[in-house]
């Protein structure tokens, strides 16, 4: 029988590509090494009469070895149908025994007791504290509270919109296995296959006649509340809206729809919904994107939109512009796309509705400056709802964000730079002429200037200006400065410019700020040392630290993979610079471990294109072997080595 330690040892070998160690595995499931031989022993034993063995490979650790396919699927098929029961009686990580108990609040009918829950999950009182504090803390996002009283133990407390949508995504997450033990007991009719098809059609059924447009996730949202919502019917509890909310929603066309798929429900599951849970699916099918993409031009586009809407999409891209110069702020389908998000996003948060997002750790590992766009856009909307926007919103929004940016770089064309000069137009056609044999097609020169007419240069189509004298005023573009004669030295600065890699990591990662194999046991201890010692070099000042803060509040930037990429909520320093830390055993940073803390600080109304430096970041926070091998590293050459390689 695979244990939940073992699941996720082969859940990781599953998911890398190169051989895992056991220190490297031992540090994420949170055991010693010998415990991880013990259960790759074990793990091996059961997958060798299913189609896989877990092969050793000296000096390098475990690889997942498939030599029967369809017997391995059959096997991690007929595993996920029987074992989800055992495997959710005793949960062994932390994380699970946060969402075990969670689902356990939200479904519990009366008061459950510590001791109870205790001798259920098989551990002690203390350790059960311990999580129910970070399920508190999650079930506090939801605006749901744990009443106690003496005697009688615990229960949560909320109104029911919020305990739905808790339940929506702790009870009922599709997208990972469910807690089908406690689920057949809960909703002992809806899970008969028909039943649940029923609905499924009803619903698409519905939205396609209406030409209604909802994401696979706001099905999936629909669905799961028409699940709960009839067993809460059952049970006498109902949702209660303010009375002008609801006159509000039963104008909308949607309130019709809802009333469609309510009726149709009704004759499937044998029950009566009320008008407010009528409401109450309208606000869900008011999530939804109601114009499809045309040609329009941007002021043809701000016509179509709610004047409120397209304020606000105007203001998230001017300021997403100036802090981040993603060159997306006139991006037709961005403007659209993010219309048609905010509406839907402004409608669910005053309802008290979140939003799931499944490709959350994805969208933080590949798409880093994206998300920090998406923050951007976050901030933007917090104020101008004055509610708190949390980083599932965020992944959406940095999925649009990220859609503009692929789009920009397909469309942006060969690199544009302006020469500079001071003695005479020869030198100048000389470094023209150069450029041209170097670079082809690939740059275009726009003209040749002096000094003294900088400021008649055209920046807005300029990307970079090549001067061949120094440059001591700040302009919105790049300098690059050469040699009148350029030597291969200056064709590599330039080069870089070119072909995309001026912002690759390896530039700002100074020697004295790398710190390997240190000891701490938390992340403030971390992030404490590493400004002060930044501090120490005057990089940074006073309020440093504290902007550090306020962006892990908006999402921890612990992304997974024992990495953490910390840095300040806008730009604080006169230059941009990596500081690193490696930790000898990893440390608990919002519910993830880690190991490998990279402190990231941008210049202060910088126009680089810090583009490729994400990227690369990005890489790194995804590949295990290269963390595997950094966290080896002994000293700052064997530290650059690994990156270099």
């Amino acid at each position: 029988m695979l244990n939940s330690r073992m699941i996720q040892v082969l859940r990781e070998l599953m998911a890398s590509e190169a051989a895992l160690t056991s220190e490297y595995l031992a540090n994420i499931v949170q055991v010693t090494s010998r415990t991880i031989r013990d259960d790759i022993k074990s793990l091996d034993r059961l997958l060798s009469t299913n189609g896989a063995i877990i092969h050793s490979i000296r000096g390098k650790g475990y690889e997942l070895q498939i030599n029967d396919d369809q017997l391995f699927r059959q096997y991690l098929h007929q595993f996920i149908q029987e074992d989800s029961n055992a495997n959710e009686v005793a949960p062994d990580l932390p994380e699970e025994r946060t969402k075990y108990l969670i689902k356990r609040l939200l479904l519990a009918e009366g008061y459950l007791k510590l001791d109870g829950l205790s001798d259920e999950m098989h551990i002690s009182k203390s350790t059960i504290q311990n999580d129910l504090k970070n399920a508190k803390k999650i079930l506090l996002t939801y605006g749901i509270t744990l009443e106690t009283r003496p005697n009688y133990g615990m229960k949560v407390k909320g109104s029911e919109v919020k305990l739905r949508f808790a339940m929506s995504e702790y009870v009922f997450n599709r997208s990972e296995k469910v807690a089908s033990s406690l689920l057949n007991d809960q909703l002992s009719l809806l899970t008969k296959e028909e039943n649940l098809n029923e609905i499924w059609t009803i619903i698409f059924d519905q939205i396609n006649e209406n030409g209604i447009t909802l994401s696979d996730i706001a099905v999936n949202n629909l669905f799961i509340h028409i699940a709960i919502a009839y067993n809460r019917i059952k049970s006498g509890h109902h949702v209660s809206l303010f009375k002008k909310e609801l006159n509000e929603i039963i104008d909308k066309k949607e309130y019709d729809v809802a009333k469609k798929i309510v009726s149709k429900a009704e004759e499937v599951l044998k029950v009566t919904f009320p008008q407010v849970e009528i409401a109450y699916i309208a606000i869900h099918l008011l999530g939804t994107k109601m114009i499809n993409q045309t040609n329009m031009s941007e002021q043809e586009i701000g016509n179509m939109m709610e004047s409120d809407v397209y304020q606000l999409t105007t203001k998230v891209l001017e300021t997403i512009e100036t802090k981040l110069n993603l060159k997306v702020r006139h991006d037709r389908e961005l403007i659209i796309g993010l219309g048609l998000h905010f509406k839907p996003a402004i409608n669910r948060y005053r309802y008290g509705m979140n939003i799931r997002n499944p490709m959350l750790n994805d969208i933080k590992a590949n798409y880093p400056l994206a998300f920090e766009a998406g923050i951007v856009a976050g901030l933007v909307l917090e104020e101008h709802m004055g509610v708190k926007i949390d980083e599932n919103e965020i992944g959406y929004l940095a999925l649009h964000i990220g859609a503009a940016m692929e789009r920009h770089k397909l469309e942006s064309g060969p690199k544009r730079c302006m020469i500079v000069c001071a003695s005479g137009l020869g030198s100048a056609q000389l470094i023209k002429y150069k450029l041209q044999s170097r670079f082809g097609s690939k740059l275009e020169v726009l003209g040749t200037t002096e000094y003294y007419k900088l400021d008649q240069i055209p920046f807005e189509e300029t990307d970079f200006i090549i001067s061949s004298v120094p440059i001591t005023q700040h302009l919105s573009v790049p300098v690059i400065e050469v040699n009148t004669i350029l030597g291969e030295k200056d064709l590599g600065k330039i080069e870089e410019f070119v072909l995309d890699r001026a912002s690759s990591v390896y530039h700002y990662i100074k020697r004295d700020l790398v710190y390997l194999n240190k000891s701490f046991h938390t992340k403030e201890e971390v992030l404490t040392f590493l400004v002060e010692k930044l501090k120490e070099k005057e990089l940074v000042y006073e309020g440093f630290l504290e902007a550090v803060y306020q962006r892990e509040a908006v999402a921890p930037t612990s992304f997974g993979n024992l990495v953490a990429i910390p840095h300040p909520i806008t730009p604080q320093s006169d230059e941009t610079f990596v500081a690193i830390c490696t930790l000898d055993r990893p440390i608990i940073w919002e519910e993830k471990r880690v190991q490998f803390v990279c402190l990231l600080s941008v210049e202060k109304d910088s126009s680089e294109d810090l583009q490729n430096m994400y990227e690369m970041l990005g890489k790194i926070v995804e590949n295990t072997t290269i963390i595997q091998q950094i966290l080896k590293s002994k000293t700052y050459n064997e530290f650059i080595k690994v990156l270099l390689r």
